[in-house]
């Protein structure tokens, strides 16, 4: 058995090698690993003793020779080819074992610059993994350290690797390089030579969705769906290590990441409670159990069975508060250890510690295609907001319209949310009408609505949004206009004698 050893990544390829030449194996290598190879003992041939052509051009050109190449591919039943390796004087290679230059890493940097990217980027490895991996039922193509000791285990027990065992390697192999490759391209995509820069804010020209599975979930929405997690690990939900409780499903990750989004809205202390994915409560408080609290009053029978986000670390008396209520899961940046030690003892609620997420694509599958779209990251600016009535906000107005509009954002349309300066109220999420939210959210409320204010995701159509809210009280609006009707509007707040801002941005959440 003739083996090539050529990695990167030497972690484990020392031990793997000895085992393999412990079972008469003959070993090729190649620079640095022929190097490591034979400081630890293990007896190896360069390359170029087998290629009779010593290595070139700063290291770029090895393997890729006839020797090489043609020992690979070579298809061992076929007479052809055995008479061709004869007369060349080839001797058939029956293991390749290979991982590629580190380009993503050198790729993550932001100051990477062209000729250090360039230089990264892997020929010979990438040419003879998929060279195995073509010849896949002759020669078995290793491109990750963990498959070493199951290797091993197998030649040491059946003498040779199975066909499903090369096979599943070839499988693997394939998956490398064309990660490889996706990454060059996704990097140098970034690069323009000459010319202005790409925007960052353009979609790409192509949807590139590479996630790797993260775990298998029980199902999906419903029992009799399939489901998984992928990650692309980027911060977020997806990346979030869970401290305690049962498996997360599908509907739980979905809130997750719901909550957390919303609550990383806020630079103060927050709790946000959320239900398939709408608010029942949010609060922004001078401390994080104050917030839990008023959160909870806004809805405290739809935060039966919610989750819950906290945008700092979760101290004991907060957790105090949160033992309280049947949740499905919690997530924070962290948690004391009285908190833990007092949540962990609700065996089955499911604890998890996020990152603040990065602005990435929003991507939603449809019937034969993707949507993706940029993170609506528009925030409120008071200089740039318009008030279009002949009042004037109150302060406490102005405090409870500017929380009002970061929690709309996260709401279903159409969505209404009446608040208070740091609490919500009552919130009217995903009706076909936007009178019927104002009014849903009005029925629905716990806390007073008289003195409230109101903030709507998109324009009233017509007055009847507006005046509905005002009869139950609402005393301030803040929406982004545009309406056809915007006058007719104006004119029903200044006859109620209410405050109305302008913002100009719509925050559409379907």
């Amino acid at each position: 058995m003739k083996v090539l050893i050529s990695v990167t990544d030497k972690t484990g390829v020392a031990d793997f090698a000895r085992g393999l030449a412990a079972l008469g194996a003959e070993l090729i290598s190649t620079g640095g690993t022929a190097r490591l190879l034979r400081e630890s003992g293990i007896p190896v041939r360069d390359v170029s003793e087998v290629t009779g052509f010593p290595e070139m051009l700063d290291g770029r050109v090895k393997t890729m020779h006839p020797k090489i190449t043609g020992a690979i591919l070579a298809l061992r039943d076929n007479p052809e080819h055995a008479a061709a390796l004869a007369e060349h004087g080839i001797e058939p290679i029956d293991v390749v074992v290979v991982n590629l230059y580190a380009f993503e890493k050198i790729a993550a940097r932001a100051d990477a610059k062209l000729e250090d990217l360039i230089e990264n980027i892997d020929i010979g490895g990438p040419t003879m993994i998929r060279s195995a991996a073509k010849n896949w039922q002759d020669v078995a193509i290793v491109t990750s350290a963990s498959d070493y000791a199951p290797l091993l285990d197998e030649l040491r027990t059946a003498g040779a690797l199975s066909r499903e065992t090369k096979w599943r390697l070839a499988q693997a192999a394939f998956k490398t390089t064309a990660e490889y490759d996706r990454a060059i391209s996704n990097r140098l995509a970034l690069i323009s030579l000459g010319g202005p820069a790409p925007a960052t804010e353009e979609l790409p020209s192509t949807l590139d969705i590479r996630a790797a599975r993260r775990m298998s979930l029980r199902y999906g929405e419903n029992p009799h769906q399939h489901a998984a997690l992928y990650a692309t690990g980027a911060p977020g939900i997806a990346g979030a290590e869970q401290l305690n409780g049962k498996e997360l499903s599908y509907n739980n990750l979905v809130d997750l990441d719901a909550c957390w989004q919303l609550v990383c809205e806020f630079s103060g202390p927050a709790a946000a409670i959320i239900k398939h994915t709408n608010p029942a409560g949010c609060a922004e408080q001078p401390t994080l159990v104050e917030a839990y609290r008023k959160a909870l009053e806004c809805d405290p029978v739809s935060a039966f069975g919610g989750v819950i986000g906290f945008n700092t670390e979760v101290d004991e008396e907060t957790a105090a508060e949160v033992a309280k209520l049947f949740a499905e899961a919690v997530a924070a940046p962290s948690y004391s250890e009285g908190a833990l030690k007092i949540l962990k003892a609700k065996k089955n609620l499911r604890l998890v510690v996020a990152t603040k997420p990065a602005d990435a694509l929003v991507v939603k599958s449809i019937s034969g295609g993707y949507l993706a779209q940029s993170v609506d990251t528009a925030t409120f600016d008071r200089a740039t907001a318009l008030v279009q009535t002949e009042r004037q906000p109150t302060a406490e107005e102005w405090v409870a319209l500017e929380f009002g509009w970061k929690v709309v954002k996260h709401v279903k349309s159409n969505a209404i949310v009446y608040t208070r300066a740091g609490q919500t109220v009552a919130v009217g999420a995903g009706q076909m009408s936007r009178v019927d939210s104002v009014n849903i959210a009005a029925m629905k409320a716990h806390l007073p609505v008289a003195g409230s204010v109101v903030a709507s995701d998109a324009f009233f159509p017509f007055p009847d949004g507006l005046e509905q809210a005002v009869k139950h009280g609402a005393t301030a609006f803040i929406q982004p206009g545009g309406s056809v009707k915007d006058a007719d509007v104006i004119a029903a707040a200044n006859r109620l004698g209410v405050a109305m801002v302008f913002t100009g941005v719509r925050h559409f959440r379907h």
